[in-house]
């Protein structure tokens, strides 16, 4: 009887080996096919007028730091979650693709100023006509950088950890609304 729950045990733990082996090699492959699709568009956004430059890497920090954020957790899973990412490429994906969303939400809430102070990286974005036109649209794509290296610095770690940390960019959203919410309870 001891012996039979000692295999299985090392069945169950060598199974458990192949899936993580099998997660990791979908974050491996995953994250190297990420990182050349982001370069190509990071190289055409280049070439064409820098529309979309300092979006794109947000989105690549917020990216990669999903990625390392799975590999981080990948032992602590339990099987079904690891059962279901050993399977699915599309699961392995999903959370670094989250983290790249979340770091363009991040990103907007830096441009809007409702996320601001000296740890936050301040952004220099050339002025709007009133009425807004197309054209300011397109110069505000092209024309929107951090004010300077350090600048530079804040926002692709902000945008690394919008993709790391799940929770990051919810809980500054529900910061941001209760703060207006206070506010416009004072009126």
């Amino acid at each position: 009887m001891l012996i039979q729950h000692k295999k299985e045990i090392i069945m169950e733990t060598g199974s458990r080996t192949e899936k993580l082996k099998k997660v990791t090699e979908h974050l491996i492959i995953m994250t190297f096919i990420g990182l050349i699709l982001i370069s190509v568009l990071f190289g055409v956004t280049l070439s064409y007028q820098r529309q979309f430059m300092i979006s794109w890497i947000c989105f690549c920090c917020g990216l990669l730091g999903g990625f390392v954020s799975i590999q981080q957790r990948v032992k602590k899973l339990g099987d079904e979650e690891l059962e279901l990412l050993s399977k699915s490429w599309f699961q392995v994906l999903l959370i670094p693709v989250y983290g790249g969303i979340f770091s363009l939400v991040l990103y907007v809430g830096f441009l809007s100023e409702i996320i601001n102070g000296p740890l936050f990286p301040h952004i220099i974005m050339p002025p709007f006509s009133n009425p807004p036109t197309r054209q300011n649209i397109i110069i505000l794509l092209q024309d929107t950088y951090p004010k300077s290296g350090q600048d530079l610095a804040k926002l692709l770690f902000w945008s690394f950890v919008a993709g790391f940390s799940e929770r990051f960019v919810p809980q500054l959203i529900d910061h941001s609304q209760s703060v207006a919410t206070d506010e416009s309870d004072k009126d």
